[in-house]
């Protein structure tokens, strides 16, 4: 289905055109002022100049020509320039009945569907998921599904840490605690254990211990580095340990990651892109995109428009190491390769947005990426405490992201249980699905690239711009809907009918909106909008809600209509949470 307001606005085109204008100054917004009409057009205003002509005597020269006015019910030129409109009653009941009827409410998806390799995720294996990896999870896991919504193939992968130093000092610990394993005997032959030396919670002990001890010990970071090596350069017993920390690890992220109803589709790391490498490195040398400056081997990725110094892209060390530059231009070899992408977007912290414009300014200076992939990043600010510091546990220390979410369900199951009696399992549930919602939506109501406080408090607050406010919302219009349904009367056959009322036509208006909102959100990878959009839209019911007798309404027809209003409500808002990675339990 076409956007409402672009359906509008082609009835305002014709008549700019017939009039003389320019069409494109026909754009219709929707109003600022409620109160005076429900949408509006600027054009006029914007077309003075052009035409040396008062925007008044444009917009009256525009609403002589409007001939075909089958979505405007009245318009008016209001001085100095502006065209008021509001729309016609019986067509805006037609488009909402067409939305509800609709599996994605009329959303008007891409016609050129694309392959979006989607970067999002990035923890370190061996390390338990922390709040610093919340908003990547989060941001990511909507954009995602915002993208799919609108029609695209994405492909979300978590690229993990795997690879390098950290691998060497847990290996060199563990050898430490259990030298006589088969892997660190120079002789063994024999298969190593299925099982691994190490359990999920000793993994996450052991490499901080290793890290703090070789800030210490020269020696043991020497004998580190040596383990690193070895690794990379495929000794069978480091390999075989690298495999369990792997397994164990991954099986652990698979868990944190579903409890933030977080899923990926590709279980890819820096390991992945070490194959790479060696042939990359060649070609970069061979071809002259590469020179050695200092011992070093960078890419020049400066360009004359830049109005400050950017470094060169450094893909190699004097000693040969390869750095995070080499192995992110060597993933981008590998997502070409094998999937053809149309877009890779990163979601990362954006203080790490200048690696990326040197990144992305290398690939394509190289020929690794084309001209016609798009490449983009989206950097997100911290996550903050009260005190406007990152946020941190109670005693200080960086908190786990399984205690975070654990706090946070713990605090909803008081609030649940506090002013009603329910069962302990279902208060349970119901806190487990609240309590995501208060996490998400406070993070995700934030601009992406905004820096914001995780206010616990405010978050999961049933009253305000919250993840709980909207699910409850939510349950309220189920509700309604149930007691409908004990009348013997079907919700989903119900028809939304034209009417004059205020409240009403202010929620009709709110649904119709879903279209544009959601073409926008992916466009700017903003869900920020679809959180802002939800909030106004529950406003808009809630005020509809409290003024109006739904079910006690005696004229039937009217009664209908309000309840086929509801079930399209409840169907926007439902698209729209899942859009942002949660959903709405049936009571609350």
């Amino acid at each position: 289905m076409k956007k409402m307001v672009d359906l509008i606005g082609q009835e305002l085109a014709e008549a700019f055109e017939k009039a003389g204008y320019d069409p494109s100054y026909a754009k219709v917004t929707l109003s600022d002022r409620p109160d005076l009409c429900e949408y509006q057009c600027n054009g006029a205003m914007a077309g003075a100049r052009a035409y040396h002509k008062a925007p008044f005597m444009i917009a009256e020269d525009v609403i002589a020509h409007l001939e075909k006015r089958e979505w405007m019910e009245k318009v008016e030129v209001v001085k100095p320039g502006f065209i008021n409109i509001h729309v016609n009653t019986d067509k805006m009941a037609a488009y909402l009945n067409a939305m509800k009827e609709e599996e994605e409410l009329g959303l008007e998806k891409t016609d050129k569907p694309q392959t979006i390799v989607l970067d999002y995720g990035g923890p370190n294996v061996a390390k338990p998921l922390h709040v610093g990896h919340l908003r990547s999870a989060i941001i990511g896991e909507s954009v995602k599904r915002i993208a799919r919504r609108m029609g695209h193939k994405v492909l979300g992968d978590i690229h993990l840490g795997d690879w390098g130093y950290q691998m060497g000092l847990i290996i060199t610990e563990l050898q430490e605690r259990q030298p006589d394993l088969p892997y660190f005997q120079k002789d063994y032959e024999g298969d190593y254990p299925a099982e691994a030396p190490f359990t999920i919670g000793e993994l996450e002990e052991i490499y901080p211990a290793a890290s703090a001890r070789a800030k210490e010990d020269e020696e043991y970071r020497e004998r580190a580095l040596h383990a690193t090596y070895l690794l990379q350069n495929g000794d069978r017993g480091c390999r075989a340990i690298w495999q369990h920390i792997m397994h164990v690890s991954v099986a652990d992220l698979k868990k944190n990651y579903a409890n933030l109803n977080v899923d990926f589709d590709l279980w890819k790391g820096e390991s992945d892109a070490q194959a790479d490498i060696p042939d990359m490195i060649r070609r970069l040398k061979e071809e002259g995109y590469a020179h050695t400056d200092q011992g070093a081997l960078v890419i020049d990725v400066q360009e004359e428009s830049d109005t400050k110094e950017v470094p060169p892209c450094m893909i190699q060390k004097s000693d040969g190491a390869s750095l995070y530059g080499t192995t992110d231009l060597a993933t981008l070899v590998q997502r070409e390769r094998d999937y053809h992408p149309d877009q890779i977007i990163y979601v990362v912290d954006k203080r790490q947005e200048l690696h990326f414009v040197q990144v992305f300014r290398a690939a394509r200076k190289s020929g690794i990426v084309p001209e016609e992939t798009r490449l983009r990043f989206l950097g997100f600010g911290t996550m903050n405490g009260k005190d406007g510091k990152p946020f941190k546990t109670r005693e200080g220390g960086v908190m786990r992201l399984e205690v975070l979410i654990s706090e946070i369900q713990e605090e909803m199951y008081k609030k649940i249980t506090e002013n009603r009696t329910v069962e302990e399992a279902e208060a349970r549930q119901t806190a487990g699905i609240v309590g995501l919602s208060a996490i998400k939506y406070g993070d995700l109501s934030n601009q992406a690239s905004k820096d914001y406080v995780f206010d616990v408090d405010r978050f999961t607050s049933f009253e305000g711009n919250t993840g709980p406010y909207i699910l409850y919302t939510i349950v309220r219009i189920k509700s309604i809907l149930n007691k409908y349904q004990a009348e013997g009367a079907d919700p989903d056959k119900a028809v939304i009918r034209g009417t004059d009322e205020e409240l009403t036509r202010a929620l009709m208006l709110s649904c119709a909106r879903y279209n544009e909102v959601i073409e926008g959100a992916y466009e700017e990878l903003a869900p920020h909008k679809i959180c802002a959009y939800i909030y106004d839209l529950a406003n808009d019911f809630n005020r509809f809600y409290h003024e109006t007798r739904i079910l006690a309404e005696e004229d039937p027809k009217k009664k209908e209509s309000y309840i086929a209003l509801l079930v399209l409500t409840r169907k926007v808002l439902e698209a729209c949470i899942d859009m942002l990675g949660f959903e709405a339990p049936e009571r609350m």
